[in-house]
């Protein structure tokens, strides 16, 4: 069920830590790698050889090794999760993770993930109701963490656990849930174009005009595609994110009038598009073919206006073909997002602000509104970007 799943386990200093052991040993059971954190408080209720023995792996608790002062990379550990489960979490590790507070090397794993990151609060009762920890929880949920608590099975939002570590065997139902979700071949057989990233255009032979997009929304919408069984051609501008699964063909492009002609050439084969780059609206008219050298005088740039890719498809698209939009707003978010919708013929847009801390580009997280053609609206919290990615398919998905 969890086959080959890369799950980061990261236990801390409660008396619940016992079920940790059986958490970890199902998880063990139905496939996934688990490699367990754990913090030094969490080493006084459970040993970590008892820990090793049923995961297979050595047990992490430092940075550095103290026999031969081996380096334990939070980064990597927070770049080859799947997902991290926190099991029991305490009133204290929340915090921590609240105020990014790094002094184990739980939290600055926590803090380099990549993952989905999920918490199982434990704790007293009046530890669990005091307002700190209520405050701490509500700020974790706005980050996307997922608290699990016992009878809610998702997200919580009051006392209903009242601070007792949820069981494992309901931790390994929902985890199994959730990749079951990622991994439902129910796009299969349907292909759609995705594009992602900026566009750059040149000024000279080292110069551009460009954005600050770092392609990463568009490449979580890709992988979410094709671990539906979807295939993607993925355009790329210049981004150096990779690709992994092989149901994604990726071009690369640089600038605008590329990203719209390969598009243009890619569409008639797709079920639908999803135009999450942010491509240029303009590009400088006449380009140098030598470095523009510095001088005392001012230059002026003329700009000419860009393709519209969205808008192009938008008028070619034939029935049944789907066409998603990206809007990224900075003032009057909803109005611009729903005349841009009408304006380029779209089934569906994203919206998402920059006065949103934590959303738009070079950021992990992403904090976006889904505006249907009947401008119906539909809000999301904060989550990281391959959560959203989910959140968006499961929308397109709708569709077909």
């Amino acid at each position: 069920m969890l086959k080959g799943k890369k799950i980061v386990l990261g236990i801390t200093g409660s008396i619940a830590a016992y079920k940790s052991a059986y958490l970890l040993r199902m998880l063990i059971k139905e496939g996934a790698e688990v490699q367990v954190l754990i913090t030094s408080a969490g080493k006084e209720f459970i040993t970590p050889v008892t820990l090793s023995a049923l995961s297979g792996r050595p047990v992490l608790g430092d940075f550095f090794e103290k026999g031969d002062g081996t380096w334990h990379s939070h980064v990597d550990l927070g770049l080859w999760a799947d997902i991290m489960i926190i099991a029991p979490a305490t009133a204290n590790t929340m915090g921590k993770m609240v105020n990014g507070i790094c002094d184990n090397l739980l939290i600055t794993t926590y803090l380099s993930a990549r993952c989905p990151v999920w918490i199982a609060p434990a704790m007293d009762l009046d530890m669990f109701k005091h307002p700190s920890t209520q405050n701490n929880i509500q700020i974790l949920e706005q980050w996307g963490v997922k608290i699990i608590e016992p009878d809610s099975g998702v997200l919580a939002s009051g006392l209903a656990g009242k601070g007792r570590m949820e069981e494992p065997e309901k931790i390994i139902e929902m985890v199994a849930s959730y990749f079951s979700k990622k991994k439902s071949l129910t796009l299969k057989g349907k292909s759609f174009l995705v594009t992602a990233g900026p566009t750059h255009e040149h000024i000279d032979p080292v110069r551009y005009i460009g954005n600050y997009s770092s392609g990463k929304m568009g490449f979580a919408i890709a992988e979410e595609l094709a671990q539906r069984g979807a295939n993607v051609d993925l355009v790329a501008g210049p981004v150096s994110i990779t690709t992994r699964h092989p149901l994604i063909k990726r071009y690369n492009v640089v600038s605008a009038v590329e990203m719209y002609e390969k598009c243009i050439s890619l569409f008639s084969t797709n079920d639908g598009a999803v135009m999450s780059a942010a491509v240029g609206d303009y590009s400088v008219e006449d380009k140098m073919l030598k470095k523009i050298k510095r001088s005392d005088r001012d230059i002026t740039l003329h700009l000419k206006s860009n393709p519209d890719i969205a808008a192009s498809l938008g008028k070619i698209k034939r029935e049944g073909q789907v066409v998603a939009g990206f809007a990224l707003e900075t003032d009057n978010e909803e109005n611009n997002a729903k005349a841009k919708l009408k304006k380029k013929n779209l089934d569906f847009i994203v919206l998402n602000s920059l006065a949103n801390e934590g959303s738009g580009f070079m950021s992990d997280t992403n904090q976006i509104s889904i505006i249907s053609s009947k401008n119906k609206l539909e809000s999301f919290p904060l989550k990281d970007k391959r959560e959203v990615a989910s959140d968006i398919v499961d929308y397109l998905s709708l569709y077909y």
